[in-house]
């Protein structure tokens, strides 16, 4: 009994542990031995429990913010919503359970030598996984292991050709390196888990990095952050001041003819384009006063419909309209609604949402903007059709208000910052109480507006046609890992039937 209590809580510790990784500073060390602990369970007598509880460690560290957002707009009792975390920790530490029942046996051959199984089988595993993770049951690919090393030299670079997924490999076979060789007390399995990586890494910084000189000429753009929260009761009084502030601000943005000014998710609510003259009122007359407007509303077509839209307009263009194509679950609608009542609706005008069938791309000047809202810009290779389909400059408007002052929106961040990167392209991201960024091609931030603040950011943008590595085929990494991984695997049952 005292060992299961030990190993319950060892699972959870080093669950937790690796859950740091993902706070508001990336680390430039600790993600390269962090994740040992975890790897070390699949030598336990039950691996497959142990990392399940590791998961659940994980996850109810790493997405704990979803509990403020249920009890407090979702209206759950505390109790409710702190059991609906810990249901969602245990699903997505489903995964990591995935992972374990075959990458056990892989350990216990890479612990008697085969360093192949440890230092190649498992990092591919892991990626398998992560890629069911990001596509089963709608897709959460959410912290991505290889968001971890979002400040180490040359990672952000080498996604370009391997994406966050392949990151996410090898920062497993680093980790496995230190695992194995604390496993093994030898300093072979380290040299050779950082070896690879090391060598990618430096590559990568050094030829995987974007032009130089963009495709286009540079144009201004305007991010209005207003900084205004959700309203947890209606005051129809706050809601005109909030109003009123979106407002002053956009008047304030449009400094210069032709500026790109961008408003976040939702920050025109409850108003509804075009139906609603009021706001259509005040979109024209910023657009009259020259400069272009991306927003989003809530869209509704004539068969009642709702859809999540976002909107461009230009002086004498006609508006540009794309629709949400991936919906956040129990947020813009409930599946299994009547299985899972309790649940309810966590966000306006939840359940009532529809998804668009296509991406379609926002004409502004010369560029084609693809824009993500929200949830979108989670998805690599979501992002990564849009690209391949023309767009120039990728934007993410996105109402992160619903988490306050917590990890979740830097956690967000780092995943639009792997998007640029993988793309190669110049990331625009619009969030109504932050964070706000202009992020460069390569994945770096440039000027942003941190959680709480009220502000603009002014800035220029190009775009590029360049198509990288990874935008061109976003489906060659986990195919590549699904073979490694079928290789290993195989190696495994040929030594267990050999006479």
């Amino acid at each position: 009994m005292r060992k299961a209590v030990l190993l319950l809580l060892l699972a959870l510790a080093t669950g937790v542990a690796w859950a740091f990784e993902f706070s508001r500073e990336g680390h430039l060390l600790s993600p390269w031995v962090a994740l040992a602990p975890g790897l070390l369970l699949l030598g336990t007598r039950r691996p497959v429990l142990s990392s399940f509880l590791w998961g659940i460690g994980f996850w109810t560290a790493g997405v704990y913010w979803i509990l403020d957002t249920l009890v407090t707009y979702g209206q759950l009792e505390g109790w409710l919503g702190g059991l609906a975390l810990l249901i969602l920790a245990a699903i997505l530490g489903g995964y990591q359970a995935l992972f374990a029942w075959p990458g056990a046996r892989l350990w216990r051959r890479a612990a008697e030598g085969d360093l192949l199984s440890g230092l190649v089988g498992l990092p591919a595993l892991w990626l398998i996984c992560e890629w069911l993770r990001g596509h089963l049951f709608s897709g959460f690919p959410w912290n991505l292991a290889g968001y971890a090393w979002v400040e180490v030299p040359g990672a952000l670079e080498l996604s370009a050709w391997i994406g966050a997924y392949g990151l996410s490999a090898l920062v497993v076979a680093a980790n496995a390196g230190v695992a194995l060789a604390a496993r093994r007390r030898s300093l072979l399995p380290l040299a050779l888990g950082w070896m690879v990586p090391l060598l990618l890494l430096a590559l990568g910084g050094r030829f995987a990095h974007p032009p130089e000189l963009p495709d286009s000429l540079p144009a201004p753009v305007r991010i209005v952050q207003p900084n205004i929260p959700n309203l947890v009761t209606w005051d129809t009084a706050v809601a005109a001041r909030n109003y009123s502030r979106l407002l002053d601000l956009s008047r304030e943005a449009c400094d210069r003819q032709g500026a790109l000014v961008i408003w976040p998710e939702s920050a025109g609510w409850p108003y509804s384009y075009p139906r609603d003259p009021e706001l259509r009122a005040d979109v024209d007359s910023l657009v009259a006063a020259g400069c272009p407007l991306l927003f989003n509303s809530a869209t509704q077509n004539e068969a009642e419909q709702w859809f999540n839209s976002g909107f461009l307009l230009a002086p004498g263009e006609a508006p540009a309209r794309a629709d949400k194509l991936h919906l956040v679950p129990y947020g813009e609608y409930v599946p299994l609604a009547s299985l899972l009542p309790f649940v309810g609706r966590i966000a306006r005008n939840a359940g009532d949402f529809h998804a668009a069938q296509r991406p379609v791309l926002l004409p502004w000047g010369g560029e084609k903007i693809g824009l993500a809202i929200c949830y979108e810009g989670i998805f690599p290779e979501e992002v990564a059709e849009r690209v391949r389909g023309g767009a120039s400059l990728l934007a993410v408007v996105t109402n992160d208000a619903w988490y306050g002052d917590t990890t979740a929106p830097w956690q967000h961040l780092r995943a639009a910052r792997f998007r640029a990167a993988e793309s190669h392209r110049m990331l625009l991201r619009a969030a109504i109480t932050g964070v706000s960024a202009v992020i460069g091609p390569d994945g770096r931030v440039g000027e942003q507006l941190g959680v709480g603040a009220q502000g603009i950011i002014r800035g220029v943008v190009a775009g590029s046609q360049e198509l990288t590595p990874y935008s061109r085929r976003p489906w060659l990494t986990p195919l590549t890992a699904f073979l490694i991984t079928a290789f290993c695997l195989a190696r495994l049952w040929l030594v267990r039937t050999e006479p």
